[in-house]
């Protein structure tokens, strides 16, 4: 049995079977309804925008067909509508008439008739239908009425409603006792043997460190984003992603941020909380921390459907709401991360005159003091997009707070540089790891130690060291090299102790990791010897960051062709080197990423387009040992994948394989920066 509401041209039909529930595809643009053929029902099968799942005719819900020939389901739009969305979420037609849930009370009619549908959306009895848009009155009236709906209404004044933590969670990581994994330590000395009458003043020793792998499970697929049913114990995260949606962002770049969102919070588990803060001119908070259960999910792609592009760029506000959440929410889970995306230039805080020739300091400002707080640093891990953001003030908060810059060139890569980020962070494993590294010998002391960004001291007895790493992701490594003398000595000379201490996220506890000693022997006579190529190796990366670092001052400076030649000089080195010519991966990757810097410099207009940005991406990515997004990086065929965990290569592929579902795909390989074959063995 069926029933139809007609008001003038406008047509809504629920159909309701006593065996089978079904629906009436809707075009509100011809006003005609019609009962899917077999062959139409495949055709229009696909997946709602919105929502992200299937969208079927059959399945008991209303299907809404737009002006633009896009289809949602009834529901989704409506809400989408209610939000303050009046453009379609595909193509951002504006559209002339707009679905809606409820009565207006000024416009609804008398008599309108009451429908009871089963398997049907409801809200009072009512189910109403689209209205048109009415037209602004001025241009202006127009302009405002759209930054009224780019937000919601004013945030409240302290940001304490956050949900509660899943408390079932955490009592059932409490149970898993004996599961404690451990952080592997090994040193390896530059070379195995000194002669006995020899000292040496500037011996280098390797320490490494790689963090435990995941550890996967079955579960129940109500929990996950895919639904595969096998899911990884790991610390929930507490996320607070920070959007840019000011004016330039409108068409495709938010469209493709919006679906790059949607993926995240798809692949956010229950216990994992997400906030999104969205910024132009000023910022908003959207919604408060709220845990991604099935309800969850959904509030927040609705929340995030519902965004529209105007105004200025403010990130420095962005920032500080995002900092706000963090800082004034009630409870917390163990892992914590921003995530910050921009297209443009700061128009508020920095001043036009700045440009990228000031100090990092001038930028530091756009970071809210509160993303550090003593040891517990909260990451911002920052995300440039397209050619006119500034890639100078972007690289510069998130060295400031820890996090890493990817520079997202092309609007296709988005959901990938987003997926290969919170692989990781829904993978930590480690957190406050501190490195202490101990003279074994009373004349061997500590020249220098070379850790990159990471914060690293020397005691002022020069017998003792130590490095500040922070939060490891499953799989990763980090690699620092210690600077030692060595004095003379006979029959075998110890050197120096390495030994760590972190926190496990999920068990909650302190682990003490016990110092792994370095030795090397000392013969009266020591033949050729081969440098050690894991010690080389590190070199090279330090040594191409310093050149990178370098390279780029030259073409700020306008001096491009002496820019290109530091380079090719470095290049030539790496591939020269005992792990270039070993056929090392890492020394492979470095290769092909200078020779990508010297492309990006070959004239002034393509540097400022692609080249600064992509230089500052690498320097971000080397220094702290982390992935980062730049150029082709998250395509499984190219060779710049350095420090790719498993954790990123899954998630990637899952981005992947959603992003273009026709076109099969070779599982990528990891391509990360493997310090340690098989074949050589730790002294």
């Amino acid at each position: 049995m069926g029933w139809l509401l007609m008001a003038t041209r406008l047509i809504v039909v629920v159909v309701v079977s006593l065996h089978k529930p079904c629906c009436l595809v809707m075009n509100f643009r011809t006003a005609d309804f019609w009962l899917p053929s077999p062959k139409l029902r495949r055709m229009i099968t696909k997946t709602c925008a919105i929502c992200l799942t299937t969208m079927k005719p059959g399945q008991g819900h209303a299907l809404f067909t737009a002006e633009c020939s896009h289809t949602f389901h009834f529901h989704c739009i409506s809400a989408n509508v209610k939000h303050g969305s009046s453009s379609c979420p595909v193509c951002r037609i504006k559209w002339k008439e707009l679905p809606f849930r409820g009565p207006l009370p000024a416009e609804l009619p008398q008599g309108n008739a009451r429908i009871n549908p089963v398997h049907g959306y409801q809200n009072g009895g009512h189910m109403t239908i689209p209205r048109p848009l009415p037209l602004p009155r001025a241009r202006s009236f127009g302009r405002l009425h759209h930054l009224a709906t780019l937000l919601p209404d004013a945030d409240p004044g302290t940001f304490n409603d956050d949900e509660p933590l899943d408390l079932s969670c955490e009592e059932a990581n409490g149970t898993q006792q004996g599961c404690l994994r451990t952080v592997e330590i090994k040193a390896y000395p530059e070379f195995t043997q000194v002669p006995e009458n020899t000292s040496e003043r500037n011996f280098t020793v390797l320490v490494h460190l790689k963090a435990p792998p995941a550890q996967h499970l079955l579960q129940s697929s109500s929990d996950l984003g895919d639904g595969n049913g096998v899911s990884t114990t790991r610390a929930p995260v507490d996320l607070i992603t920070v959007l840019d949606v000011s004016g330039s962002m409108a068409g495709t770049k938010l469209a493709l941020l919006k679906r790059a969102m949607g993926f995240v919070i798809q692949n956010l588990g229950s216990s994992d909380r997400l906030s999104v803060i969205a910024f132009s001119s000023s910022a908003r908070r959207l919604f408060p921390l709220r845990r991604m259960t099935e309800s969850g999910r959904q509030q927040s792609l609705l929340a995030v459907n519902s965004l529209t592009a105007n105004g200025g760029t403010n990130i420095a506000e962005g920032l500080r709401k995002g900092s706000k959440v963090i800082e004034e929410r009630q409870s917390k889970n163990p892992v914590c991360s921003i995530i910050l995306l921009s297209d443009g230039q700061d128009t508020y805080t920095v001043s036009p005159t700045a440009g990228v020739h000031k100090g990092a300091t001038e930028y530091c400002a756009l970071l809210p003091s509160t993303t550090t707080n003593g040891s517990q640093q909260v990451p911002v891990h920052v995300f440039g997009f397209g050619a006119d953001h500034d890639s100078v003030s972007l690289h510069s908060i998130s060295q400031t707070s820890g996090g890493t810059f990817s520079f997202i060139e092309t609007e296709a890569t988005i959901q990938d540089a987003f997926a290969q980020c919170i692989g990781g962070l829904l993978s930590v494993v480690a957190q406050g790891l501190h490195v202490k590294v101990e003279s074994l010998h009373p004349d061997v002391h500590f020249g220098s130690i070379r850790s990159g960004s990471y914060s690293s001291r020397v005691s002022d007895d020069s017998r003792n060291g130590s490095v500040d790493v922070g939060d490891l992701y499953a799989e990763e490594e980090r690699d620092f090299l210690v600077s030692v003398n060595v004095p003379p000595g006979c029959g075998e000379t110890a050197l120096l102790k390495v030994g760590c201490v972190y926190k496990d996220p999920l068990m909650k506890e302190t682990v003490n990791m016990s110092g792994v000693q370095v030795k090397i022997s000392r013969p009266a006579f020591v033949s050729a010897q081969s440098v050690s190529v894991e010690v080389d190796r590190q070199k090279n990366r330090l040594h191409a960051a310093e050149v990178m670092a370098e390279a780029r001052l030259s073409a700020e400076r306008g001096d491009l062709a002496n820019a290109v030649s530091l380079l090719e000089d470095c290049r030539r080195m790496i591939t020269g080197s005992a792990s270039g010519q070993s056929g090392d991966r890492l020394c492979q990757a470095l290769d092909a990423e200078l020779k990508e810097m010297q492309d990006r410099m070959a004239s002034r207009q393509r540097y400022e387009a692609s080249g600064r940005a992509y230089v500052l991406s690498g320097l971000s990515s080397h220094s702290w040992q982390r992935a980062t997004a730049r150029g082709d990086s998250t395509d499984s065929a190219s060779l710049v994948q350095a420090y790719q965990t498993s954790s990123m290569v899954d998630m990637l592929l899952r981005s992947q394989t959603m992003s273009r579902p026709s076109t099969p795909r070779p599982a990528p390989q990891i391509r990360h920066a493997k310090s340690f074959p098989a074949r050589p063995q730790p002294r």
